[in-house]
């Protein structure tokens, strides 16, 4: 599911924590856009919908962390476009014929 440019970038904050965050914390590493924590706490709850993050108590506050890999994200969304592609097999031959020469063979390595 793509995200919005909000929702993307509250998640590269979570994805780039090392622990759980709380809304405060990821207003504060969003600093530059001055967010309202509300506003903050309206993208965590609509993320946390999503299946993207997770919350958990911590006192009276709630932390937040990515429920997955920004690498499970990206899988997904390549997962969502092919399952809407009527060729998948032509999607999937331009997707490679466009990849640079070392990736292909990555890729190749990874099938084996």
């Amino acid at each position: 599911m793509a995200l919005g440019e909000l929702e993307r970038a509250v998640m590269e904050v979570l994805w780039a924590a090392p622990a759980a965050r709380t809304a405060r914390d990821v207003q504060d590493a969003l600093a530059e856009r001055d967010l309202a924590t509300t506003t903050v706490l309206t993208v965590l709850g609509r993320l946390e919908r999503k299946g993207l993050v997770a919350r958990e108590r911590d006192g009276r506050a709630h932390r937040y962390h990515a429920a997955g890999t920004r690498e499970d994200h990206i899988a997904a969304l390549m997962r969502d476009a092919l399952d809407g592609a009527p060729d998948r097999g032509a999607v999937l031959a331009r997707f490679l014929g466009a990849m640079p020469p070392d990736e292909q063979a990555a890729l190749r390595d990874l099938l084996r």
